[in-house]
């Protein structure tokens, strides 16, 4: 079980990881700059588990792969959002980051509400509510 860290519409790769820490690979290095400068607390708050909660079209921007790395690198178990940008969504499977489309989902969260994700079943547990996300399919999560 982890906690909701919740995001609105069009979160670009930019915010996720701004260009300027793109020099590296270094997949701890990512990790500690994600959100920098969108949401400065996130590295230092977030725990091996949490679940990020996004509005429409989350990754948005550059084809950096660097941004789902910096997320898995973060801690997060999953992205849940209401739609991806497709580039962000196949980069996210082939480095191994779990991703769930759930319309419903975004308004009957909160910040820092607890969380569970299945990511083969699509099935995910908020304050007791039960919704059911829609997962890349089977080739896809075996990949991620």
């Amino acid at each position: 079980m982890g906690r909701v860290f919740k995001f609105g519409d069009g979160i670009s790769t930019d915010a996720i990881i701004p260009g300027r820490f793109n020099v590296t690979t270094d997949a701890t290095a990512l990790g500690k700059a994600c959100f920098i400068e969108a949401r400065p607390d996130f590295a230092t708050t977030v725990q091996a588990g949490d679940v990020i909660v996004a509005g429409r079209n989350f990754g948005c921007g550059s084809s950096r792969e660097h941004a789902p790395v910096a997320i898995k690198a973060a801690g997060i178990h999953a992205v849940v959002a209401q739609s991806f940008a497709r580039i962000f969504y196949r980069n996210a499977i082939n480095i191994g980051l779990a991703v769930v489309q759930c319309e419903a989902i975004y308004g009957a969260v909160q910040d820092g509400d607890p969380i569970s994700v299945d990511v083969r079943s699509g099935r995910i547990d908020v304050n007791g509510k039960m919704f059911t996300g829609e997962t890349p399919g089977p080739v896809a999560t075996a990949i991620m």
